[in-house]
């Protein structure tokens, strides 16, 4: 594209005073890149050129073309910032200034190495970047998808970086934008080199397919056509494009379901746009009356618009042939919105005209820079990953405000969404005017009241249990961590060495306390104890943590090989030994055992604490044993104290099954202050397993403790 192409595209829409320094941009970066070639050989200058033809297509201002044609001048060519707003301005030097930017961090950031996270200087830049000027962010991402176009000639390492980098960056922040045309083009670009194979598998299923679908839809159009203008209502009809990557993303959710890629019903589509709100109804209506609606296949998202600003009615529903459709009814401004999200509303910034609400629809940004302030490295990614780059859900607050939180949330999410004191104060919840426990996942469209203290009792620690399913969101973890962190060292101290001595004696463990810092690579066993304190690890954690590592040790070259005991049990020192599990204490990988060389049954294998193998005076019969590979079930004996009532047994049953448990023993015993004692075997692989299973078992109704015991009772 030359200087030419480019004028004539954006004098589209842009008025004639503005083309003349357009030409002088193009002029001036011609001259600072030349002799400049990129790694396919071409001349640099295409790239430039190509990201504010990309620019144009969002309709961008001339501020935003000339930016985009000089974003890499100051870097790539040496020239000052200064002279570039010498000669076009201060408006153009801090657009091409804040790309820059961007662009150093992120080369900087794929530099850094170990305990530095690649993504995460840039993301914060990025996030600063769009709360001051969001016209920055459309050229990165310009800049980002004739990056992806062109990213052949690269090495496949750095290739596959990139591309990786953007679908989980790059496209969802498009999305998040609104930019629908951005949007598919990254993914589709990114997937392209991700997983070439299923890129081109499914390529091909859409070429040998294509004729008849368009020839389907054709027909489709035309019945709809000569319907709506029997019934008096204009619209524009046409196929609705589906992109590879959104077919992928079906098929593997229908692969879940057992379905075939023939069985996708919303792969044939079509658009219709029409002038006013009244005119969609009115269109849907019509629609159904022609073609059968599918049942929970229709959105009004007119009424209930989602967080990047997108509008649209969708339904579903059997046409032609018995096939289903999926029809898309909109407005041509909704349209535009969709193409070009957020860009579509900065024109009205730049223009005669102001769009009022402008500001609200970027308030997200701004929030999301208050929320991360804390946040760096691996936990700044992560964060955005899970809160803004994931798929969302829209509720709403008593007063109808719509709130945004990824899907899977809870109550407890929407509280710290509102307001971190209300999340630190919530006491209970009511979704739609009835009251919900605190881990009841929202859905679209509920509404939600928290109930909150007056007392500043400050949230639970138990909140921040990942079995405990309280929270989802980063942002609640993160507020909930601070909470704490803002304790006193000592009380964090004691109370972190409380939940670990509690936790050790619920799973029936002895270690050492250090072994077991080391294992979160702790050298100091208070600091260690005071990260379990202010939740920054959880006492649950420590259970997995505690199953036996799958390397062996490799013997000694004069000793001889022996395969594992049949029990999964490595004897050291002697030769292949029947071995068995002691019924006394019942140990499971993850306890420290010890062998006891008995006359006729081999060796019986006992915790190391238990009051047996203390006790033992004969210790020439103890020898050395461990863990080995072999996976199989142990029995272990556990006894839940809970309130008596009616259903307890049933639903400890269903938690246990639930959990891949088999229950080999169950009995219970009732008090005289209307309590219970249930004990049960369970068939248990590891620590891990066992405490997991403990951590869903203490959520049941009305249950107060869980704990393991002797075998014996």
């Amino acid at each position: 594209m030359d200087s030419q192409e480019l004028v004539a595209k954006v004098s589209a829409y842009l008025p004639p005073e503005d083309l003349p320094l357009i030409e002088e941009a193009y002029r001036f970066a011609l001259e600072a890149h030349a002799g400049q070639v990129r790694k396919s050989g071409r001349p640099y200058l295409e790239h430039p050129v190509q990201t504010a033809s990309i620019v144009a297509d969002l309709r961008l201002g001339a501020a935003g073309i000339i930016a985009a044609l000089l974003h890499d001048v100051p870097e790539d060519c040496g020239i000052a910032l200064e002279e570039i707003e010498r000669r076009f301005g201060v408006e153009v030097r801090n657009l091409v200034d804040g790309t820059t930017k961007l662009n150093m961090i992120a080369r900087r950031g794929s530099e850094k190495v170990e305990d530095s996270h690649p993504q995460a200087d840039n993301l914060r830049k990025m996030l600063l970047a769009m709360s001051q000027d969001v016209r920055v962010v459309f050229i990165k991402l310009a800049d980002r998808i004739h990056n992806m176009r062109t990213l052949g000639p690269l090495p496949p390492q750095k290739r596959d970086r990139i591309a990786r980098e953007t679908m989980e960056i790059y496209a969802p922040l498009a999305h998040r934008l609104g930019i629908w045309r951005l949007k598919q083009e990254l993914e589709d670009l990114s997937f392209r080199w991700l997983q070439p194979d299923d890129h081109r598998e499914i390529a091909h299923l859409l070429e040998v397919r294509k004729t008849a679908w368009d020839r389907y839809i054709t027909y489709a159009s035309r019945v709809l056509k000569d319907e709506f203008q029997k019934a008096g209502v204009k619209a524009d009809i046409s196929g609705r494009p589906k992109s590879i990557y959104s077919i992928y993303t079906k098929m593997q959710k229908y692969a879940e379901q057992g379905k075939e890629f023939s069985e996708i019903h919303d792969l044939l589509a079509i658009r219709v746009l029409v002038d006013e709100i009244s005119d969609c109804y009115n269109a849907l209506g019509i629609i159904h009356s022609l073609w059968h609606p599918l049942r929970g296949q229709f959105d009004d998202f007119i009424a209930n618009p989602k967080g990047n600003m997108y509008q649209s009615l969708h339904t579903t529903v059997i046409a032609l042939e018995g096939k289903p459709l999926e029809i898309q009814i909109r407005t041509h401004d909704m349209h535009r919105t969709d193409e070009y999200g957020v860009a579509a509303h900065w024109r009205y910034k730049e223009g005669a005209k102001k769009d009022i609400g402008f500001e609200e629809k970027l308030a997200w940004f701004r929030q999301l820079i208050e929320w991360r302030q804390d946040l760096t490295g691996t936990d700044l990614v992560e964060s955005l990953k899970a809160d803004v780059f994931k798929d969302q859900v829209y509720v709403f607050t008593p007063m109808g405000e719509i709130k945004e939180l990824p899907r899977g949330a809870t109550p407890l999410d929407f509280a710290y969404r509102i307001h971190t004191e209300l999340g630190h104060r919530c006491t209970g919840a009511k979704v739609n005017g009835k009251l919900v426990q605190l881990t009841h996942q929202l859905r679209n469209g509920d509404v939600v009241e928290i109930l909150s203290t007056k007392s500043d009792r400050g949230p639970s620690l138990d909140w921040l249990n990942p079995h405990s399913g309280y929270v989802k969101s980063h942002l609640a973890r993160d507020k909930i961590r601070q909470w704490f962190r803002r304790r006193e060292r000592a009380e964090n101290l004691e109370r972190g060495k409380a939940l670990f001595e509690k936790e050790l004696r619920r799973l029936g463990v002895s270690a050492s306390g250090i072994e077991i810092a080391s294992l979160f690579d702790y050298d100091d066993l208070n600091e260690f104890l005071i990260a379990i304190g202010c939740g920054d690890i959880s006492a649950h954690q420590i259970g997995p943590k505690l199953v036996p590592r799958e390397e062996t040790v490799s013997p000694p070259p004069t000793a001889p090989k022996r395969p594992a005991a049949p029990t999964g049990i490595q004897v050291l020192g002697v030769g292949d030994l029947l071995t068995h599990l002691a019924p006394c204490c019942m140990p499971v990988p993850g306890d420290e055992i010890a062998g006891f060389v008995t006359r006729t049954k081999g060796v019986t294998i006992h915790r190391r604490d238990c009051p047996n193998i203390s006790a033992e005076s004969e210790k020439e019969r103890l020898i050395d044993v461990s863990w080995g590979q072999s996976v199989r079930s142990y029995p272990v004996s556990i006894c839940i104290k809970a309130y008596n009532r009616v259903g307890l047994i049933r639903d400890i049953s269903t938690v246990v099954s639930e959990n891949k448990v088999n229950i080999t023993s169950i009995s219970n015993v009732n008090h005289d202050d209307a309590t219970a004692s249930v004990y049960l075997i369970l068939d248990i692989t590891d620590i891990g397993h066992l405490s997991r299973l403990f951590s869903r078992l203490e959520r049941v109704r009305g249950i107060i403790s869980v704990s393991r015991i002797a075998g014996d009772r």
